[in-house]
């Protein structure tokens, strides 16, 4: 299975003691020769399985997952030999970085490891091939304006879930980016509960594996001195696990009453549509009306809750299709973005080996996704690129993680990554803020600026929060599940209850049919079936404000936050590529305090942005009944 053999990182960990400090260093400088030839094969597998999703693709990225594995299996136990060894801080940061280097430790055993690198392969090869074959009930729909009439029939109770899809021959077969196109576009609650229990049942299949991951994950993680597979998740923060979670909880208290007033305002709009059987006062809001499969992002229900119907209204959508903007346009406009800051332009080898559109010949993994597959500036994007303002603005969050690669490819193995894993997410997210209005008249996306200014700032508002505000409840509550799974809190029998506790306490969101423990709903996200942790992206909700709070002061920018745009800022560009190039080579507080000045995340930022729409929301919501 191992395809290298490990003599001279077993020799120094045997060597007589007391071990030095230049034993330390050559240990240090060994592993990062050997993770980069190991990482750099199975970084290429898992190109090729990602883009051309077969058993053999899937078979070797395990395999070569596996020779990872085995190789940290290894140098994580004999690393704890220079624990007490007095060595300079690059040294001492790489030794802590190797430590917690996998989030899917193997457990020693060999045939534990190959399983659980078959296991993880997959999972996500379950997800990216999943479809829904069956009928969808009147896939079609305009947004109904809010306040008139409901159809008969409409606000009916949901059907029962599907326990079974229909066999292909019960309807044609759709994919997730097919279902995700109902629940955006479709205002018929039959075909979104369709669309929604559709793709639901596709994570049934994974229900058993992931239990096995879970298992096998937990025990690799004991046998690097950690209580569980959460507990090392959460020590990567450069502070202790158990100050983590509450720093997190800290943010959450902060933010929750904003997301509550958009929470309230939206249901009772979804009450105008549907009808207050659907959609009752003082409850959840069903998952399957809010636009988005995980009901993570309801930027699609921006035509029902518009505040000032087409008072600035920026249909970029429509703009990107009678332009006849092609994948390739609108990342060169990303691009573009960057390059005016100062920053390099992407090397030719990107635009040769990304994958920018959905092949027609081949299953793939759409779920965009940023790469250097070499860790040597080997740049690429995976994603099925539509003409949408969101993808328009998923690619100036994707580029930003190329960018952020960039910036440090040439530093050791173990510090090219970002301070932690909250920074890689919030830089994307922070140069996407600067997609304004203004930013998109330069790009011939907006002909006129919004005439009334307050309105059309309200108006914009809400689009942003739709998406901003809406993801932070849903970001937190996914690592809170998979901490509880892995620490034993959560047993097997309570997989899919406890999710949906979760999802009504923090989300304010519902089911939209029965739910058992045959039913396994959080695989139906990514991130679960392919084990990516998730505080990162509740992290970046958090930073990326702040981050751009900074970036806007370095540009000289005057005026609310709201309003600014970087582009074309090359002192913003300097600021940004100075905390870019530190990589993980020191802990996060000092990359934080390099851009922001700062060294603790606050939601006052976020909170500053959004002010003058919470004081609409709560005009609006005077007198309802809010909260669930």
């Amino acid at each position: 299975m191992l395809s290298i053999a490990l003599p001279a990182l077993l020799t120094l960990a045997a060597a007589a003691p007391p071990p030095s400090a230049a034993d330390a260093t050559a240990f240090v400088e060994g592993v990062g020769r050997d993770l980069r030839r190991l990482m750099v094969r199975q970084q290429t597998a898992d190109w090729i399985k990602s883009t051309d999703i077969t058993d053999d693709t899937e078979r070797n990225a395990a395999a070569l997952a596996e020779d990872v594995m085995a190789y940290l299996s290894a140098a994580i136990p004999a690393s704890a030999r220079f624990d007490g060894v007095d060595v300079d801080p690059a040294t001492r940061r790489q030794l802590h970085l190797l430590r917690i280097a996998s989030t899917l430790p193997a457990p020693a055993d060999p045939a534990k490891r190959a399983e659980l690198a078959a296991t993880a392969a997959g999972l996500e090869g379950l997800y990216g091939k999943g479809k829904y074959c069956g009928p969808i009930h009147g896939t079609g729909g305009r947004p109904r304006p809010p306040g008139a009439p409901v159809a008969p029939g409409e606000a009916h109770p949901p059907r029962p879930a599907l326990r079974t899809p229909p066999a292909q021959g019960g309807g044609a077969c759709r994919d997730l980016q097919d279902l995700e196109e109902i629940l955006a576009t479709s205002r018929d609650p039959r075909a979104l509960l369709d669309a929604w229990t559709g793709w639901h049942a596709v994570a049934r299949e994974m229900r058993q594996p992931y239990q096995r991951l879970v298992a096998l994950g937990d025990e690799g993680a004991r046998e690097i001195g950690y209580a569980d597979l959460g507990e090392l998740w959460r020590a990567g923060y450069d502070m202790a696990p158990a100050e983590f979670e509450a720093d997190g909880d800290r943010l959450w208290a902060e933010v929750k009453p904003l997301y509550e007033q958009l929470h309230c305002h939206v249901r009772a709009r979804l009450q105008q549509v549907y009808g207050k059987q659907l959609v009752p006062d003082g409850q959840p809001i069903p998952a399957h009306l809010l636009g988005n499969m995980w009901a993570q992002d309801w930027s699609h229900l921006y035509p029902l809750v518009e505040p000032y119907p087409g008072a600035g209204s920026l249909d970029v959508d429509a703009a990107l299709r009678a332009q006849r903007w092609d994948a390739k346009r609108m990342v060169k406009a990303g691009e573009a973005f960057f390059t005016s800051l100062g920053l390099d332009p992407l090397p030719p080898t990107f635009w040769e080996r990304s994958l920018l559109t959905k092949p027609r010949d081949r299953e793939v993994v759409c779920h965009a996704s940023a790469w250097d597959v070499t860790y040597s500036d080997d740049l690429r994007i995976k994603m099925c690129i539509r003409p949408t303002e969101e993808d328009l603005v998923t690619i100036h969050h994707e580029l930003g993680h190329d960018y952020y690669f960039h910036a440090y490819f040439r530093l050791p193995i173990l510090f090219q990554q970002g301070a932690n894993d909250g920074f890689h997410e919030a830089i994307g997210d922070a140069v996407a803020l600067s997609i304004t209005p203004a930013y998109l008249r330069s790009l011939g996306l907006v002909r006129e600026l919004p005439g009334d200014a307050e309105k059309g700032v309200v108006n914009f508002q809400m689009r942003k929060a739709l998406d901003k505000v809406a993801f932070l409840p849903f970001a937190k509550l996914v690592d809170r599940w998979r901490w509880d799974v892995f620490a034993g809190k959560t047993p097997p029998d309570r997989y899919v209850a406890d999710w949906w506790d979760l999802r009504r306490a923090l989300q304010g969101v519902a089911p939209p049919a029965p739910r058992t423990e045959e039913d396994f709903d959080p695989g139906a996200k990514y991130h679960v079936a392919s084990n990516t942790p998730y505080a990162r992206y509740f992290l970046a909700a958090i930073y990326q404000f702040q981050f751009h709070e900074a970036l806007c002061r370095a540009a000289g920018q005057q005026g609310p936050l709201h309003a600014c745009s970087i582009h074309g800022s090359k002192e913003a560009g300097r600021r940004l590529q100075a905390m870019l190039a530190l990589g993980a080579s020191r802990p996060w507080p000092d990359a934080f305090e390099a851009l922001t000045g700062s060294r603790r995340a606050e939601a006052r930022p976020l909170l500053e942005y959004f002010a003058p729409l919470r004081a609409w929301l709560e005009r609006q919501n005077a007198g309802r009944r809010c909260g669930w």
